[in-house]
């Protein structure tokens, strides 16, 4: 026999033995043992390399099955899943997993779940190598999960789970595990596909075991309820089993399922997971793409249901990763919105409907959005296209552009879908404009202008199309090409002109307006220059006017180049000064301009006829008017102008009073004159606005006629010569209702009618019809005098500008007219009363006089005198007008200051006129006289000529000017106000307009000194004025005079020339007290810059900083003043040379810019505007300096500075790098503080606010995490100290403290814990202590007088105690701790010790407690150490007076018990035990209860090593009498002991400790113990041992004895209950009579309530001891007792009369109870039948009497149980027949149960209860049953009561067959 053979032969002996013994086997439990043992190497044998061997184990194992199909065979499972685990062999895993598959249902539920770490071992290995087979495991695995009882979460238990499972070291079998609960999820069985949502076929396989039918039919043996395993799985992934990374894909799916059972706990599962799992992770973004698309194939999976897809987006959208799988977002987009099949797939929406389809699509458009805005430009360059155009298919599939609802129905949610698509491509345009948008079609542009026009959907629709177009609003960011703006000039101008009701083919029709939008685009996507576009902001206007006001506001908002740099500020860049420059902001070309609007192709042209309606008449104006600014500024060659805000008032000022401006639009317009085309545009604009003028529509007509004036006054006279010839138009708007027109179309008037080139025949015939119309004016009534003004002007501007133009005296012929018309004015002037006609009046004389048509020489035959005296009269009353015309006539007169001279009369007027309070007439007054005194060399009468040529020649006046400037010297000394004022104001104009001349140069100083003495008036306007014209002398002087002025001011300070008239001292006040209040003196703007000027050291800057000083209105409305301000001062170069030698200046500037007084602050502002070219450099520069100068001032003696330096340290310090100012953070912050205590309020508020920027600075610098970072940590080693230091926490100052806590806060907050780890300890400790400070001031007075306000002190402290766990301080601190380490901790010992034993208030006291509960659970590493130093800590502050308190700290020695050492936590136990037994106040057994509970809650391990010592006190406290105390010594017991058996454990330590205490002078203590020992014999069930008998009785014996007390029954029924338990103690006849003894005696206590329970326990008693006969000494107790019941209570017992209805159910009580006792009493098996015959008469003759005199229900119903227990014992007891005595006396028993007619049916029911008892003693007496029967027939036929008689008559059938 070869080898081979040999082993198989051994084999086979082998399989056969096992096979002999299986087969020897007689019973099942023999089986089971045999096959435990062999059944797995038998299996193992299947292996074998033999055939033979192979077949026999088959065989076998067909037998074998055949024997264990009883389900009591329990079989190997363990042994046969390890040896599954291990094994390799398919034949011997085949056979394991079947008996596995079929044993482990017959294994105790126990030994199954031992198996969960073996069958999860190795699942992952199992599924690679058969899936089939890790199906199985799975399924079992599924199985186990619904009698697996998971530890609560969190705990101990649940944390171990998975080093229990084993899943620690095998994670892969934990994301096996974990996937395929996933999957589970998703599965639902289906019968026709094996492919579901998110399961290909593979996976609905393996969870259906293969096409197992009955795997989830839970009727069929194996099956199981799918929900419900559902349910169990998601639980069990819950557990602490998987991480939160392995729970993440499973939870999402729960998350989404419609059960709420399991959504409720995905969702949990899933907030917690979502911030350990990286949505960046390429792995999970894969699972997320792969489940919500499918897998496609035949054999793939489907796409996720709609919830699922739903959350997975809300996902997406969270990953910036996710939108680089550009493929599968298009793949979403697209099958989401359309309903396309895909490879035989449906739509995951279109598989939907309602609510889910409309959540899900509202989330592609989120992710659409996301995949705008975050994604790579790479990215959307290649999704963009494609995502837009799903969605204008979406958009198109419900109808467009007019929605269709037939197709989506009535639905709200598909137009908010429509909506948010339309959104979704705004943003993906944006994304992409390039592709999108930009393209030379603007296609994408023109289809959401056409969906804005024409979509229907309603008003949110489109309002979502705004947005999109708002958005795409964005990309039209610089400078289009001609490619783009060509096509996009055409389609905003179609949507300007597009109308609601237009139609556009037969699918378009216009809903909405498209106006607004396209002019918004207009104003930010086309050039200034784009001339279309600015028609377009024509259009817009005159829609505006008729309809919405925005697109008004739009359109003149295009017009006006300022607004346009606006709306388009990142097109700009700045140069040359801070102006704004690049092409996009060039204005239009004038020709091209006037072309557009006026050509012969617009609406406007000027060709068509005057009688034709104007359109579009509310643009007209401001179209001229833009044509007009434009043409105005080329003329100012565009660089030499600034457009700002008010570049359009500016440019009028300039064109009106400067005379350089005036002569270079002059030349200007000259120019175009010779340019055949640029004359045509001017021509024509000319033309335009002529043809404006004559609109019916006044104001539109006014715009027109005042730039019509203004361009024919500098117009070339070829250019106005064709306007000329329609003079005879002006006749109707000389006539007009509105005043402005008149007087402007007269002024219009004069220019044509003198042009050479006017028709003589036409202005004659017109001239004529003029002055008819102002010669009628005596008999003109109400539009006539209207007319006559009109007249009156044009025919006085006609014969003036004719003058004008020929500078020589009028013909002959003309001078009668001339008279005429000046006889005219005069007549008016002297005797008419009409305003109008008056004011027509005056401005002739004043025209006729600047024209020299009007002079004393010219008529004799005039009264000057009295027309004098008119317009004097006149201007006293306000009439600018007639001052304006004293000074012109004042032009035409000699220079003769002789007494009755003209000249003399009408200057000596003018100087009177001082007391008119006006300013505005003094200044008209001041060019008065400046006319006076120069003539036509004023500059005031720049504007006065109106024509083309030269001034009228004047000559020269020297004399006048030298007069009036004397005389002006003079008055400037008077002491009056008013004149003073009206002086200064006159010297100033005299200055301005005349300062040019000689006279005035050479007379600068006296000016100067003049100037000077204004500047101490209390007046603010003598002070501006005096400001304003000391500047105009030094600009006005040369070098020399400007040295010896700056002499002579320097001078005028320090008193070296004190012969100057008008000096002034330092202190002079430029404002009035009530201008500038701060309560401690009033501060000017002169004095702050003499103190600048003194401060730098040059006086000469004063005059450049006087000028400043003008920023009343006064000086920027007037337009005589022309265009002044500080450029043009500081433009002198010098002044780069001077600052350059002087760098003071910077500091003392930069502080005042911070001035707190508004004309201060504006005024330094200007200066330094125009002084620094480069702010940040030259700051930068002299960085050191200023600072040095700030923080020295910042402590000044002037209020003012110290608010000015706060302002300027924080602007100083921000945006700077904390390097530059490092060296200066501890001085900063010092003084800081310091003035944050300032007396002055602003002070403190500016410096608080200083505060908050350097908080602010550290703060950004603490959280950058880099340079920034440290350099802030620097600045904390400085801050941080100052801040806890008196100066911050601890200043007295209340501001201070706020701020520096918040500040800290701040700190906290931000820092990392490197930064902040070194102050961490002193922090905390000091945060602590200033919790209290938080609290409002009068909490404990409110607390002290809680009942008055309705409230407890608890309530309030519970309210306290809720403010201190949400303060933002607490969270500070715990912020605080996290940045402990080793040696921070070992620092915080100290501080934190401080707060805690020397806190006040009990927001410090529980802040640390909170402190203490904080480092036990999130710092234990590092805090054990000091755990028992702080629990002893601790331990004295649980004594505290306030409950909150107490109960705070007890909470912390809970937490700290974690920690501390055992030797430590006994000496809590004993603190607490001291506390309880030792002390005489309830509170301390109240903080015991709450120390021990805390310890139970918080450190459970503890508690249970330590339960020998902590349990038995637990269980005697839990009896306390103080409630309180009681509860929570309860709470403790149940929350730590699992039953009642815990007390058979620690007995002997129970009944230890209760006996110590059983003789305790507190009896409340006492009768604690007492109660200690009733419970510990109550829980020892029914039966109790000999062992615990033994320790029980001691306690019981002694807790029984002694005087009644209340409660002390319950002692008594305990003794009962241990009495009825059989031991050896209660069977020792020592301890019987003992037993006897004490319960004898407590029967006959006296105490009425203590009473009836002891005759209860009486009554238990006797029936348990049924071995002795008590009967005797039971009535000898109960007869004396139910006698004096019976008798009723004494009338001469007070308390008994007093107590009646308690005392008579007490008295019910002992009663029942007595006859209770004694019927029970009555033991027939210890009786001879005489005796019992005794004991049965005396309680029958006691019972009778009691039924008959005591009607009580309770008695009634104590009696008939007794009888029926005592019927039912004679029963048990009589063996023998009943003797006749005997007999008798159970007669008379019997008869009291049939005497209950009156009785309730309860009690009647007990009686036949009763009787039915007493029946089969009836049988061996006749008698008996013969009365009995005859009693029972009696109470049959009286019962009422069905039941009752029921009863009755089975008491009958027993007797009766007795």
């Amino acid at each position: 026999m070869t080898a081979t053979e040999k082993l198989e032969a051994k084999e086979l002996s082998l399989v056969s033995k096992v096979e002999l013994r299986i087969a020897l086997t007689d019973s099942d439990t023999k089986l089971e043992s045999i096959l435990n043992t062999y059944l797995p190497p038998l299996l193992l044998k299947l292996a074998s390399d033999h055939s033979s061997v192979r077949n026999k184990v088959i065989s076998i194992c067909q037998h074998i099955n055949t024997r264990i199909k009883a389900p009591q065979v329990r079989l190997p499972v363990g042994g046969l899943l390890k040896q599954y685990k291990e094994n390799n062999n398919a034949l011997v895993r085949h056979f394991d997993i079947l008996y596995i598959q079929q044993g482990l249902d017959r294994l105790p539920l126990p030994e199954r779940l031992d198996l969960l770490p073996l069958l999860i071992n190795g699942i992952n290995k199992n599924f690679l190598e058969s899936s089939r087979h890790a199906a199985i495991i799975f399924n079992m695995l599924l199985k186990l999960l619904h009698s697996l009882t998971l530890p609560p979460r969190g705990s101990a238990d649940d944390v171990n789970l998975r080093q229990h499972l084993g899943l620690s070291e095998r994670v892969e079998d934990a994301q096996f595990t974990a996937s395929w609960i996933g999957r589970l999820l998703l599965f639902a069985p289906h019968l026709s596909d094996k492919r579901l949502p998110g399961l290909d076929a593979e996976q609905y396989s393996f969870l259906q075991l293969y096409d197992r039918k009955d795997t989830w039919q839970p009727g069929e043996a194996g099956g199981m309820n799918l929900v419900e395993t559902k349910v169990v799985a998601v639980k069990f992934l819950a557990s602490g089993a998987f991480t939160d990374t392995e729970r993440f894909l499973p939870a999402l799916f729960a998350s989404s399922d419609p059960n709420s059972r399991l959504a409720d706990i995905g969702d949990d599962i899933l907030k917690r997971a979502i911030p350990a799992v990286s949505l960046e992770d390429e792995e999970v973004l894969n699972q997320l793409f792969r489940v919500y698309l499918g897998t496609r194939g035949t054999a793939g999976s489907l796409p996720a249901r709609a919830p699922l897809q739903t959350k997975i987006l809300n996902l997406l959208c969270k990953s910036k990763r996710a939108t680089s799988y550009t493929t599968e977002s298009i793949q979403i987009v697209k099958e989401g919105l359309t309903s396309n099949d895909q490879e035989g797939v449906p739509s995951s929406v279109t598989a939907i409907q309602g609510l889910e389809a409309s959540k899900l699509r509202t989330q592609i458009f989120v992710y659409t959005n996301w995949l705008a805005r975050v994604s790579d430009s790479t990215d959307i360059g290649i999704i963009a296209l494609s995502l837009v155009a799903q969605l204008r298919a979406y958009i198109e599939s419900q109808g467009w552009p007019m929605y269709q609802e037939e197709i989506t129905g009535q639905n709200s949610h598909a137009t908010s879908l429509r909506s948010l698509g339309y959104e979704s491509i705004g943003i993906l345009a944006r994304a992409n404009p390039t592709s999108l948008v930009l393209d030379e079609q603007l296609d994408l542009l023109r289809w959401l202008f056409d969906s804005l026009a024409a979509d229907s959907a309603g008003r949110e629709v489109g309002l979502s199309i705004e947005q999109a177009l708002s958005t795409v609003l964005g990309v039209f960011g610089g400078e289009l090409s001609a490619e783009l703006e060509t096509p996009l000039e055409g389609l905003l101008l179609h949507n300007m002109q597009r109308q609601p009701g237009d139609s556009e083919g037969s699918d378009m029709k216009i809903s909405q307006n498209t106006q607004f939008t396209a002019i918004r685009f207009a104003n930010r996507c086309l050039p200034f220059k784009n001339i279309r576009a600015r028609w377009m902001n024509v259009l817009a206007i005159n829609q505006g006017t008729n309809d919405r006001r925005e697109i008004l506001e739009e359109g003149r908002k295009g017009l006006d180049p300022y607004w346009y740099r606006m709306l388009n500020p990142t097109k700009a860049k700045v140069e040359h000064g801070g102006a704004l420059q690049t092409s996009m902001y060039d204005f239009p070309g004038f020709v091209a301009l006037v072309g557009q609007f006026f050509g012969k192709d617009s609406v406007w042209s000027t060709a068509r006829s005057q009688n034709d309606p104007v359109p579009m008449v509310n643009a007209y104006g401001p179209a001229i008017i833009f044509c007009r600014n434009v043409l105005l500024y080329e003329g100012l060659s565009y660089d030499t102008f600034v457009v700002d805000v008010e570049w359009e008032r500016q440019l009028e000022v300039l064109v009106t009073s400067d005379e350089l401006t005036r002569q270079k639009i002059r030349d200007y317009l000259h120019t175009l004159a010779a340019d055949d085309e640029a004359s045509i545009a001017l021509k024509t604009l000319l033309q335009a606005a002529l043809n404006g003028l004559l609109i019916l529509d006044s104001r539109t007509a006014a715009s027109c006629a005042i730039c019509l004036l203004q361009l024919c006054s500098l117009s070339p006279d070829s250019m106005v010569a064709g306007l000329a010839l329609h003079i005879q138009s002006l006749e109707g708007p000389i006539m007009s209702s509105d005043k402005i027109l008149r007087e402007t179309s007269s002024r219009v008037f004069g220019i044509f009618g003198s042009h050479e080139k006017c028709p003589q025949g036409v202005l004659q015939r017109v001239m004529g019809d003029l002055n008819t119309k102002s010669k009628g004016w005596r008999d003109a009534i109400g539009s006539q005098f209207v007319q006559a003004h009109g007249a009156m002007l044009a025919v006085t501007y006609y014969w003036s500008r004719r003058a004008f133009r020929t500078h020589a005296p009028p013909a002959a012929e003309h001078q009668t007219e001339i008279k005429a018309v000046v006889d005219l004015n005069l007549d008016i002037l002297s005797s008419s009363h009409d305003k109008t006609l008056l004011d027509a009046a005056i401005i002739s004389i004043t025209e006729l006089s600047l024209s020299g048509l009007m002079a004393p020489k010219m008529d004799p035959t005039h009264n000057a005198s009295s027309m004098i005296s008119k317009l004097v009269d006149y201007a006293e009353k306000g009439n600018e007008n007639a001052v304006k015309a004293l000074g012109s006539f004042a032009m035409q007169c000699e220079e003769d200051f002789a007494e009755g001279a003209i000249f003399k009369q009408i200057v000596t007027a003018l100087f009177k006129l001082h007391n008119v309070r006006d300013p505005a007439i003094q200044f008209a007054v001041g060019e008065a006289l400046g006319c006076a005194a120069a003539g036509w060399q004023s500059k005031s009468l720049i504007a006065a000529l109106e024509i083309d040529g030269s001034s009228p020649p004047s000559a020269s006046r020297d004399n006048a000017l030298s007069s009036i400037l004397d005389q002006l010297m003079e008055e400037c000394k008077t002491t009056k106000p008013a004149q003073r004022q009206a002086s200064a104001i006159w010297l100033l104009c005299l200055v301005q307009f005349c300062g040019h001349l000689p006279l005035i140069q050479r007379r600068l100083r006296d000016c100067q000194v003049a100037f000077k003495g204004f500047l101490t008036d209390r007046d603010s306007l003598n002070q501006e004025t005096a400001s304003r014209g000391l500047s105009l002398v030094y600009e006005k002087g040369d070098r020399v005079l400007k040295d010896d002025l700056i002499r002579d001011l320097v001078g005028s300070f320090t008193g070296s020339t004190a012969n100057m008239a008008g000096t002034i001292s330092g202190e002079t006040q430029l404002f009035e007290p009530g201008a500038l209040p701060t309560g401690d003196g009033s501060i000017t703007t002169y004095k702050d810059i003499m103190s600048l000027a003194a401060e730098v050291g040059n006086p000469s800057l004063v005059y450049k900083f006087m000028s400043l000083a003008a920023n009343n209105a006064i000086w920027s409305s007037r337009a005589a003043f022309g265009r002044f301000g500080l450029t043009n001062i500081f433009n002198d170069s010098s002044v780069d040379g001077y600052l350059a030698q002087n760098p003071k200046l910077y500091p003392a500037l930069f502080r005042y810019r911070f001035d707190p007084n508004t004309n201060v602050r504006n005024s330094m502002n200007d200066i330094w505007t125009a002084l620094v070219r480069e702010p940040t450099a030259t700051i930068d520069q002299y960085f050191d300096s200023i600072m040095r100068d700030l923080l020295k001032n910042i402590i000044g003696k002037e209020w003012r500075t110290r608010q000015a330096c706060c302002a300027a340290i924080a602007d100083l310090v921000q945006s700077r790098p904390a390097a530059k100012y490092e060296m200066y953070i501890g001085e900063i912050w010092t003084l800081t503080f310091k003035v944050c205590d300032d007396i002055k309020e602003s002070v403190r508020t500016a410096a608080m606010a200083l505060a908050r920027v350097l908080v602010g600075i550290l703060t950004r610098g603490l959280e950058a995490g880099d340079a920034s970072s440290r350099s802030a940590a620097a600045m904390l080693e400085n801050v941080l100290p100052f801040l806890l230091s008196p100066s911050g926490l601890e200043s007295p100052a209340q501001d201070v403290q706020a701020f520096s806590l918040s500040a800290l806060l701040q700190i906290i907050k931000k820092s990392n814990r490197t930064t902040l780890r070194p102050f961490v300890p002193d922090l905390i400790g000091r945060l602590i202590l200033l919790l209290s400070s938080l609290e409002p001031e009068g909490i404990e007075y409110i607390r002290l007088r809680a009942d008055q306000y309705g409230v407890t002190e608890q309530q309030i402290d519970d309210a306290r105690l809720s403010g201190v766990r949400g303060s933002p301080m607490l969270e500070a601190i715990e912020r605080c701790l996290d940045f402990l380490d080793d040696t921070s901790m070992q620092g915080l010992r100290g501080p934190l010790e401080n707060a805690i034993t020397t806190g006040l208030g009990l927001p410090s006291r529980v802040g640390g407690s909170r402190v203490l509960v904080s480092l036990s659970t999130r710092n234990n590493l590092i805090f054990r150490p000091h755990a028992n130093h702080f629990l002893r800590l601790a331990r004295k502050q649980v004594v505290d007076r306030n409950d909150t308190i107490s109960a705070s700290y007890s909470v912390a020695c809970g937490y700290l018990a974690r920690l501390a050492s055992d030797d430590e936590l006994l000496r809590l136990i004993e603190s607490c035990r001291k506390l309880y037994f030792d002390s005489d106040d309830e509170r301390h057994s109240l903080v015991a209860g709450e120390i021990v509970f805390a310890i139970s809650k918080y450190a459970t391990d503890r508690f249970s090593a330590l339960a020998a010592e902590i349990l038995p006190f637990v269980f005697l406290a839990k009896h306390d009498s103080y409630d309180r105390a009681k509860t929570v010594f309860q709470d403790t017991w149940n929350e730590t002991v699992g039953g009642s058996r815990t007390v058979l454990l620690y007995m002997q330590e129970i009944i230890q400790l209760a006996l110590q205490y059983l003789n305790s002078p507190r009896w409340s203590l006492k009768h604690t113990a007492a109660f200690t020992i009733a419970d510990a014999t109550n829980a020892t069930g029914d039966e109790i041992s000999d062992p615990i008998a033994q320790i029980l009785w001691p306690g019981i014996e002694k807790a029984v004895d002694g005087k009644t007390w209340e409660g002390k029954e319950k002692i008594l029924q305990a003794f009962v209950r241990f009495v009825r338990a059989k031991n050896i103690i209660t069977d020792d006849r020592g301890k019987q009579a003992q037993f006897q003894k004490i319960m004898l005696r407590e029967s006959k206590r006296n105490n009425q309530a203590y009473r009836p329970h002891a005759l209860a326990c009486l009554a238990d008693y006797v029936e348990v001891r049924d071995a002795i006969d008590l009967a005797t000494e039971v009535y000898e107790i109960t007869a004396p007792i139910i006698e004096d019941s019976l008798a009723g209570p004494d009338e001469m017992d007070l308390d008994m009369q007093s107590e009646s209805h308690s005392s008579k159910s007490i008295t019910e009580e002992i009663l029942a109870n007595a006859q209770a006792a004694l019927l029970r009493s009555i033991n027939p098996h210890s009786q001879t039948n005489e005796d019992l015959c005794s004991s049965l008469s005396r309680a029958l003759a006691l019972t009778v009497r009691t039924l008959s005199e005591n009607g009580s229900r309770k008695v009634h119903n104590a009696i008939f149980d007794a009888e029926k227990a005592l019927f039912e014992k004679l029963q048990r007891a009589l063996r023998r027949p009943v003797s006749e005595p005997m007999a008798t006396v159970l007669i008379k028993f019997g008869q009291t149960l049939f005497e209950t007619r009156d009785l309730v049916e309860q009690t009647r029911m007990k009686a036949a209860e009763a009787a039915l008892a007493l029946a089969p003693l009836t049988s061996t007496s006749e008698r008996m049953k013969a009365k009995l029967l005859d009693g029972i027939n009696g109470a049959r036929t009286e019962e009422r009561s069905t039941t009752v008689q029921q009863s009755l008559d089975r008491v009958q059938r027993a007797i009766s067959h007795g």
